[in-house]
């Protein structure tokens, strides 16, 4: 029994070294439904809780969403969809051929564990949910370290839910996101018009006042910063920047028939994002506080707000822990890519034990796409501009160097520059990301031109002298 499991697991194609071939391409509902699935998550039941306690006002709020999520939809349109469905590479195997096998596998070791950590954060808020009709003590968002045997034991059965439907591929994972994410969506809205009452809204206009004086009413919790307008943007834009800037949805949209499917994003954005920070935020304001996701989705909705909150962490984690599996898988080719899942699963699922992952998740999240933001940028000028100033795409695999100097060089600065700029100029994270990304697209140009011409006049010099 054990070797056909093995077996049926083995034949499990997901195309990691080849192009996805035209028979496998999805169509738009796939993506739709793990978008939505994707982004309407139970790590929303935290984000939405921290705009409130960071003093972010009504008007801030809203315009900012609208804002941000409108330009992190054309980000996925615009920069990765293209570039995804010409190549229908993963993110690992394309920067393979640009950066070379020994740099990106420098950087798929970060990012799977970036995957891993952000994955952890979903588990958690998962168990916050499963653990409620067993009466587990639940950690509370300061707490650093694991509370109870309860709640471990809840996380790793959570975690070994999440990764066995990560090793059954992508076509699973759409499938789970397409069954799950209509309920999950009706529930997030019914559970925050259930405890509108409680906050003394009774009609349209009697919610702005609310939310302006009970919700979000610009006063921030003592020991958290002030949030402003351009917090909520860039935050809304840059919450997923490894995602569409930085490229990460190549191993996803590669199986898209058209570029156009990149606007599916919209559903996640839109539904997930905006419509279920909205929900918690309001949620948190009724539950006088308590920030726990599972017991807020409780007290509003009941078991179906609980079970809202399980779904909604096992929904994001699944593709998350996908990602990361291939990121590894990328590294030792020769490893089944549901063994390797099967270990990042467990990794996953170690990181889920410390709470304190989801307490400083909006940090995290920022941090973890500025970190592979500057990759995305490598591509997006390695596919569209380096040929046409008359250099090399793919540079690591014409030449068959395992490092692209100018790719390493291109990282290293970016990231040093923007974390000097925020350790010693005070600029925020959240506001990293634009800059960022254009000063690695000139740094890769400028390095890019220097290191080939080099390369192209050793390389004439190593044939002079063989002539001689």
């Amino acid at each position: 029994m054990k070797k056909t499991l093995a077996s049926q697991l083995d034949s499990i194609n997901e195309y990691e070294r080849e192009p996805v071939p035209e028979h496998q391409l999805k169509g738009l509902k796939s993506f739709i439904g793990m978008y939505a699935g994707e982004h309407t998550a139970g790590t929303e039941f935290v984000i939405g809780p921290l705009f409130v306690v960071h003093g972010v006002s009504a008007s801030d709020l809203f315009l900012g969403l609208l804002v941000g999520n409108l330009l992190a939809v054309l980000s996925w349109a615009f920069l990765c969809a293209p570039i995804a469905v010409k190549v229908r590479l993963t993110l690992y195997y394309q920067l393979e051929k640009i950066c070379g096998r020994y740099l990106v596998s420098g950087y798929n070791i970060v990012n799977a564990l970036m995957f891993c950590f952000l994955a952890g954060s979903m588990i958690a808020v998962a168990a916050t949910a499963v653990g409620i009709p067993f009466n587990i003590a639940m950690p509370g968002l300061k707490d650093l370290y694991p509370t109870s045997i309860g709640w471990m034991v809840t996380v790793f059965f959570v975690g070994s839910v999440i990764t066995l439907v990560a090793i059954l591929g992508y076509e699973q994972i759409s499938k789970f996101a397409n069954i799950c994410a209509p309920w999950m969506i009706l529930v997030f809205i019914a559970a925050a018009f259930a405890v509108m009452p409680q906050l003394g809204i009774t009609s349209v206009d009697s919610f702005w006042e609310v939310a302006q004086t009970r919700i979000w009413n610009g006063v921030p919790v003592a020991g958290f910063s002030k949030f402003t307008f351009w917090h909520v943007t860039f935050f809304a834009w840059f919450a997923n920047m490894a995602m569409h800037i930085g490229m990460g949805d190549l191993s996803i949209l590669r199986y898209a028939r058209k570029w156009q499917y990149g606007f599916a994003s919209t559903t996640g954005m839109f539904i997930g994002h905006v419509m279920a920070w909205i929900a918690s935020g309001i949620l948190v304001a009724a539950a006088s506080g308590e920030v726990t996701p599972g017991p807020i989705a409780y007290n509003s909705a009941g078991i179906a707000g609980a079970i809202c909150v399980m779904i909604a962490g096992w929904t994001t984690a699944n593709p998350t822990i996908y990602r990361a599996g291939l990121a590894i898988q990328s590294i030792v080719p020769m490893v089944k890519r549901w063994k390797v899942t099967m270990v990042v699963g467990l990794v996953t699922t170690i990181a889920a034990l410390f709470p304190a992952l989801v307490m400083r998740l909006l940090d995290f999240v920022a941090l973890y796409g500025l970190v592979l933001m500057p990759m995305g940028a490598i591509i997006f000028i390695d596919y569209y501009i380096i040929p046409k100033i008359g250099l090399r795409s793919n540079y690591a695999e014409v030449a068959k160097t395992p490092f692209n100097v100018a790719a390493g060089l291109t990282w290293l600065v970016t990231l040093l520059l923007c974390l000097s700029l925020n350790f010693y100029q005070g600029v925020e994270i959240f506001f990293l990301g634009l800059p960022g990304w254009f000063i690695a697209a000139t740094l890769y140009i400028i390095i890019s031109k220097l290191y080939q011409q080099k390369a192209i006049q050793q390389q004439e010099v190593k044939v002079s002298a063989k002539s001689l």
